[in-house]
């Protein structure tokens, strides 16, 4: 019986460095069943029908290389789990989810059935991609119809219910590329940049440096004008009113014309401006007053808004407010030019990928008002030529930082620092952002915890400005600073959970707050703090997430990092201890020890250049893996005459192995004795010299990681080998 359908037997999310990629991964097993023979060359009209429903397929390169490589693979023959891996990036690129890598391999010695990878930025995303990579490429196969428009759809909303803001994105891209990782923290936009102690936070525009008491004083923007007038600031006279009569009264106090706006103004929603009559100002507070929040009248300053974003003191980007209006054609109603004259431009939408909004009475209400004044309402038809006023002080969106006046940035700063802000969005109204304040009568009107980024990274007009750099740099000073603790990594078949435990114990020694994860549980600074078995990823996210970690040990087995992968982008130190066949992973297709020690290779690949990897000179496939580490290379064997020991050092590599009994450390051809094995409390030596071996890798790592012979050698001689456990 023919079986000609493709069929997902297994997803393994990989969210960290793996066997594929050092970025996060979906992983999909794929059983294609009776198509492996019928590639794509062999199936009438299914180029035809597949390019048709996503012809961004052009783009790919494949292993081609060029423009239309993948195409051509089309064309040639190719199978439906390569093809699906192409669909699914497809898919996650249309969805705004840009994703370039992926492989499509068949796993041998099982016809028909490929591992198929592809980069997942978002798993959730990422999975309903790849069964909709499924259906598109069973429906080009059997000529069905598809909706390819609906699933993207799809996707896009998903990625953007469960991605990162473009705020907090830009700001964790701008880590990137100084090479701080990022951990997501939640479901939002908490994000913690660096490991352990060396870590800071962000929440979209706010830091770990936002204290609570100065994002309340910018709430208050009451309190706010208070503490700006008393430092010498220029601020709109005002004050806060209970009642339509308090209002106007507060009015004719300050003097017409005047602002009435919620206390806590967000988004400008509810406030309404350059107000002349007590109808205008009774008005006017009604609005104000269904935000649910105090109410304020202030003396209107005449001018354009500006927001000014500043970071750590400085000023990194500014943006002036656009000037909403229509124009009548003696046809068209006050609602039917909006729509016709401003909505329709592609800048505006209903969400903040826009750097414009659109403009509607339920979002801005005031509008209603500004119409009333001129004499209009929602369906009146102005005549021709008639220019009306929709939104005086709109979509700060227009970038202007270039052309503010350093004494502008100044008054910003200082604003910033009176309510304790590291990071600002402060609002200045100015007639004319190149000229002091006080020449114009010019003021701050309002100063925000939190402020958005999109209108400096995607200005309505003008120079998007890199304002999530300034942000990194604000939090990581120095520019060597990249946020990172002493990691050491540990895999291989037999040992690894002793060789983290000896090794966390010499870095206890040396002095910092250690964190380990190991099959024996969580250790923080030696003492037990979860008993089962915590080799994997998330009792090491547990790890890097705690900020009084200073060094961490992880022990990480050959399955954890095949289906799980790495929970940490890079390591000063890479140990792999050996690579056999006991305990092979036949269940997850990897059925020899040549295939283990492609997982092994994950460990050695991540060592940061300024690192180590600590290798095995006595196991071929283990010492082989040293040409693939960016960094330097320490080899250790019971004997100082292995093969790769022994070229290692004739290139002046340094070295451990056993000599006499005693374990030496060997650099540059000196030869430092380090503890004599047969005086420590091991009993039964001679049976369990794996126990050496694993004292051999654990010194590695150790002298790898900056420490002392002196305290190695403590630990070594003061360490517990009575429950060391040989397999794990």
């Amino acid at each position: 019986m023919n079986n000609k359908t493709i069929e997902i037997i297994n997803v393994m999310s990989l969210r960290g460095p793996n066997i594929w990629t050092y970025r996060p991964a979906l992983e999909a097993w794929v059983d294609i069943g009776d198509l492996e023979d019928s590639p794509s060359n062999t199936i009438p009209g299914f180029y035809e029908r597949l390019t048709a429903m996503l012809p961004g397929l052009a783009e790919h390169h494949c292993g081609v290389g060029e423009r239309g490589g993948f195409l051509q693979r089309l064309r040639e023959g190719t199978w439906p789990a390569h093809i699906m891996e192409h669909v699914m990036i497809e898919l996650q690129n249309l969805a705004g989810v840009q994703t370039g890598f992926g492989k499509a391999r068949e796993v041998k010695g099982k016809r028909g059935l490929y591992k198929l990878v592809v980069r997942a930025r978002y798993e959730e995303v990422s999975r309903k991609a790849l069964f909709a990579a499924r259906d598109i490429v069973m429906a080009a196969i059997e000529d069905k119809p598809y909706d390819v428009e609906a699933t993207v759809t799809e996707l896009t909303d998903l990625a953007e219910r469960i991605g990162l803001g473009p705020s907090t994105y830009n700001i964790v891209d701008a880590a990137t590329d100084r090479r701080i990782p990022a951990l997501r923290l939640n479901d939002g936009n908490l994000v913690q940049l660096g490991y352990g102690a060396r870590s800071r936070r962000i929440w979209t525009a706010e830091t770990d440096q936002t204290s609570a008491i100065s994002e309340s004083i910018s709430r208050d923007k009451d309190l706010t004008k208070r503490l700006l007038q008393s430092c010498g600031v220029p601020i709109p006279e005002g004050r806060v009113v209970t009642s339509p009569d308090d209002a106007w009264d507060a009015a004719e106090d300050i003097g017409i014309p005047v602002v009435v706006k919620p206390s806590d103004a967000n988004h400008g929603r509810g406030v309404s401006m350059d107000l002349t009559t007590r109808e205008q100002v009774e008005a006017a507070y009604k609005l104000a007053d269904e935000e649910g929040s105090d109410v304020m009248v202030e003396r209107f300053v005449r001018g354009d808004e500006h927001r000014l974003l500043i970071v750590g003191g400085k000023l990194v980007a500014a943006t002036k407010g656009e000037v909403a209006a229509v124009t009548g054609d003696g046809k068209s109603t006050v609602t039917e030019l909006i729509e016709s004259q401003i909505n329709t431009d592609p800048r505006r939408g209903d969400h903040e990928d826009f750097p414009l909004s659109r403009i509607t009475y339920e979002e801005d209400p005031t509008i209603l008002l500004v119409l009333e004044r001129q004499g209009f309402g929602p369906d009146a038809v102005p005549p021709e030529g008639k220019h009306v006023l929709i939104q005086s002080r709109g979509n700060l969106a227009f970038d202007c930082t270039d052309e503010v006046h350093p004494a502008v940035a100044a008054a910003a700063s200082l604003a910033a620092r009176i309510v304790g802000l590291d990071i600002a969005g402060v609002d200045i109204v100015a007639q004319d952002i190149s000229r002091p304040l006080e020449e114009q009568g010019g003021a701050i009107v309002e100063v925000n915890a939190g402020p958005g980024l999109l209108m400096h990274l995607k200005p309505a007009v003008g120079t998007p400005r890199p304002v999530g750099q300034a942000i990194v740099d604000h939090l990581f000073p120095a520019m060597d600073d990249n946020g990172r603790i002493p990691i050491v990594g540990i895999t291989g078949s037999r040992g690894k959970t002793m060789v983290a435990r000896l090794t966390a114990r010499m870095l206890k020694l040396h002095g910092p707050y250690v964190g380990t994860a190991c099959s024996d549980g969580i250790f923080l600074r030696q003492r037990q703090m979860d008993a089962k078995d915590s080799a994997n990823w998330a009792s090491a996210h547990r790890i890097l997430m705690n900020r009084s970690v200073e060094a961490a040990v992880f022990e990480n087995g050959f399955r954890a990092i095949a289906s799980e992968g790495l929970a940490y982008d890079r390591c000063l130190v890479g140990v792999v201890t050996n690579i056999d066949a006991h305990g092979d992973l036949a269940d997850l297709h990897f059925a020899d020890a040549d295939a283990l020690a492609s997982i092994a290779r994950t460990q050695v690949d991540i060592v940061l250049p300024e690192g180590t990897a600590v290798l095995n000179a006595a196991d071929p496939r283990v010492a082989g893996l040293a040409e693939l580490c960016d960094g330097g290379v320490i080899f250790f064997s019971m004997s100082p005459d292995a093969e790769a020991l022994v070229k290692h050092r004739e290139q002046g590599g340094r070295a451990l192995f056993v000599r006499d009994g005693s374990i030496v450390l060997a650099e540059d051809g000196v030869e430092t004795p380090l503890v004599d094995t047969t005086k420590l409390a091991i009993k039964d030596l001679d049976s369990q010299q794996w126990i050496v071996e694993n004292i051999l890798a654990a010194a590695g790592a150790a002298w790898a990681a900056g420490v002392s012979t002196d305290v190695i050698r403590a630990a070594i001689e003061t360490f517990d080998y009575g429950n060391a456990r040989k397999t794990a």
